[in-house]
């Protein structure tokens, strides 16, 4: 049966448009890090360069003479980012986020029978059929986001603060409280297709 997140993982990709708590487990990501505005052109590279290998994963497999144990054809997971900013605008920090002070870490997740080795494999066809600097800067990790808050935003980036008003008075209410600043975002919607209102971002922040 082939993996589909929007179907079968809708606890952790299509959250209810109010705040709820979670726990998130360990899972595999392809991952790129980079700093500045979003609305740049490096970042769209590093865009770029993530989906190329992720499909390079997916197609290599679904082609591959032998599979890994546990392997399905898979729908290729949505693109994911870890946000925060520098260490600078930590310091002067006045309550409003300079996009330029932005660092970053996207990435995309990978099922359970991908393995770096699978990764290492097509990074290097990608870096033949399609170099790019960028792709040296890769790597493949798991990451934990643990105990959490998430809601689905909708609506402009821009506007996220709203949002993060909520699920930080939630936490409150649920006797926690915000890790740190740091969140992730999941894009559900492609941006450049669909109408700024209409944008589905999944908002997720740890809390202790």
């Amino acid at each position: 049966m082939k993996q589909e997140w929007r179907k079968q993982e809708k606890s952790v990709y299509l959250p209810k448009s109010k705040p709820e708590r979670v726990n998130i487990p360990a899972y595999k990501y392809i991952v790129i890090d980079g700093e500045g505005n979003p609305n740049s052109e490096a970042f769209a590279e590093c865009v770029q360069v993530l989906y190329s290998v992720a499909y390079a994963i997916k197609m290599g497999l679904k082609k591959a003479k032998e599979q890994p144990d546990g392997y399905s054809d898979y729908t290729v997971y949505p693109l994911e980012g870890i946000w925060d900013i520098n260490d600078e605008a930590k310091k002067n920090f006045t309550g409003t986020i300079n996009k330029d002070d932005l660092v970053f870490n996207l990435m995309i997740r990978q099922p359970d029978f991908v393995d770096e080795d699978t990764f290492n494999q097509m990074l290097d066809l990608t870096k033949k059929k399609k170099p790019h600097d960028l792709l040296d800067s890769m790597r493949f990790e798991s990451l934990k986001d643990g105990d959490c808050i998430q809601m689905m935003h909708i609506g402009s980036y821009d506007n996220e603060s709203a949002s993060f008003e909520m699920m930080e008075q939630f936490a409150a209410e649920q006797g926690v409280e915000r890790l740190s600043k740091k969140h992730r975002e999941i894009y559900l919607s492609d941006f450049r297709k669909v109408p700024e209102e209409k944008l589905k971002t999944v908002l997720r922040f740890r809390v202790k």
